[in-house]
């Protein structure tokens, strides 16, 4: 069965070569150019991915985003037209999972799109209709850290933590390869898909949420550590 990709733009060309290659890519593509639209099809209809530009009339990309999540943990990706940072960090914030600078090449739009949908199997269903890949011995323990795949769950503690689809890969990730030191493009590979070319701050507002969640000062981590220009180091303890 085809993807179903909604896609919430304004600018009309744009628009169309979006359409354009991922229809080439074999998925069914919904565009709206208008937010009130947008949300009311999405409370209608199920979608696998939403592609999602920031500055839209009306209602913005990021309060779309942040209305979303609020019942969906469908994998967003965001559009923006300026490469600000502050744009970028928001969004990540609210829940996007990915986001792309206008203007982009149709090749990593579809990259970008393609890895987030195979993300998007590990992730939690909001609708019951999903299944993960995982089974009952993929549970993981290190130290007072407890990740269950198959229930989506993280704990600490015996206590249950909120984490986001991406931030629990990340996670998981780690305490798979506790102990040991996991670099930014390891991290970058793994959990989003694909080598990670630009602004490296998407893995550290993620890195800083999971360490607001499993630290006692996240400001002072002592569990998951920096290793200056090398990576990350979760400690087994």
């Amino acid at each position: 069965m085809a993807n179903k990709i909604l896609l919430v733009e304004d600018e009309k060309s744009i628009a169309e070569g979006i359409i354009y290659n991922l229809k080439n890519e074999g998925m069914k593509v919904t565009h709206v150019d208008e937010g009130p639209i947008a949300l009311d099809l999405f409370e209608e209809e199920h979608f696998d991915l939403v592609i999602l530009d920031i500055m839209l009339p009306e209602i913005s990309g990021l309060d779309i985003c942040r209305s979303i999540r609020k019942t969906s943990n469908v994998p967003i990706i965001m559009v923006t037209a300026r490469d600000d940072e502050v744009d970028k960090i928001t969004g990540l914030e609210i829940g996007a999972d990915d986001y792309i600078t206008k203007p982009f090449s149709v090749k990593e739009l579809i990259s970008r799109v393609k890895a987030v949908m195979r993300r998007s199997q590990f992730s939690p269903p909001t609708n019951g209709s999903q299944k993960t890949n995982f089974a009952d011995n993929d549970k993981i323990i290190v130290g007072d850290i407890e990740m269950s795949p198959l229930r989506y769950e993280a704990k600490v503690k015996g206590e249950l933590i909120d984490l986001r689809p991406r931030e629990f890969e990340l996670l998981y990730f780690l305490c798979d390869n506790a102990g040991n030191l996991v670099s930014r493009e390891e991290l970058f590979d793994q959990v989003w898909g694909y080598s990670f070319v630009g602004n490296s701050k998407t893995l550290d507002v993620h890195i800083q949420r999971i360490r607001e969640r499993i630290e006692e000062n996240p400001k002072k981590p002592k569990r998951l550590t920096t290793i200056r220009g090398m990576g990350y180091k979760l400690i087994d303890e």
